[in-house]
């Protein structure tokens, strides 16, 4: 055989990575109260945040905002359509495994902090490892090295009772942070700090997206949603996406 009827050999070229699943998408999805008359809080969202992404979702009182925290949050189940958290279709995952799914991949943030007022912010922070079996010699460590990520290396013994609203925020954040989770989902972060604290606050999570998190922020506050890299809007249950930010930071 000459080298003209030689068999053609297979091409080999480099391997294409394959890009990971989004953290959120939805598609679709809807939320419907069957109060009489029924109400819709949520009109066929779509929703889609890679890795590493900062999004913001901004919209007034009666937007919608809860509900869509509810859902993002698994806290909620929609009506119609699909929400898939790191490529898992939760719409079809039994409570029991939503719950363990929410524990070890979404961390969150709430405006009125939620720590337990007589646990100091090592106890508070540990406690968030119940959810994935830390053993309890390891949740004291994991609670100070996150505490100290957050800058209240100093503070693991102080009782949120005395501590400033900027520190119960970042014992928060650190709760939110200590079990690795794929989305930081903050819930109005800055409710209740004064403006110079809350600016710190936003500081830290511009510190944290820098190390490759992925955070959502739902606000109100369109300084507060300025400083993430896309900003969605949301009214009368309905997504609208906005313009990102010029440098994926501050617009």
């Amino acid at each position: 055989m000459t080298p003209a009827q030689a068999p053609h050999e297979p091409l080999q070229g480099p391997e294409v990575p394959v890009p990971p699943a989004p953290v959120i998408r939805m598609r679709g999805v809807t939320r419907t109260f069957p109060s009489p008359p029924p109400v819709t809080a949520l009109r066929s969202c779509e929703l889609t945040v890679l890795p590493g992404e900062y999004v913001a979702v901004v919209g007034p009182s009666g937007s919608g905002k809860s509900t869509f925290l509810n859902l993002l949050g698994l806290l909620d189940r929609p009506s119609s359509g699909t929400y898939e958290l790191d490529g898992i279709d939760t719409g079809t995952l039994a409570e029991s495994r939503r719950t363990a799914l929410r524990g070890q991949r979404i961390g969150f943030v709430f405006q009125s902090f939620h720590l337990l007022p007589h646990r100091t912010a090592a106890e508070n922070v540990a406690l968030a490892q119940l959810y994935n079996r830390t053993p309890r010699g390891g949740r004291r460590a994991a609670a100070r090295d996150v505490l100290q990520r957050v800058g209240l290396g100093h503070r693991l013994d102080a009782l949120p009772t005395r501590m400033s609203g900027g520190e119960r925020q970042r014992v928060a954040i650190a709760r939110a942070l200590v079990n690795e989770p794929s989305l930081l989902l903050c819930d109005e972060p800055t409710g209740n700090l004064d403006s110079v604290t809350a600016d710190r606050v936003m500081t830290l999570f511009e510190e944290l997206h820098a190390t490759g998190l992925t955070l959502l922020v739902i606000t109100h506050d369109r300084d507060v949603a300025a400083r993430a890299g896309r900003t969605v809007t949301i009214r009368d249950g309905v997504l609208r996406p906005g313009v990102a930010a010029p440098s994926g930071g501050r617009a």
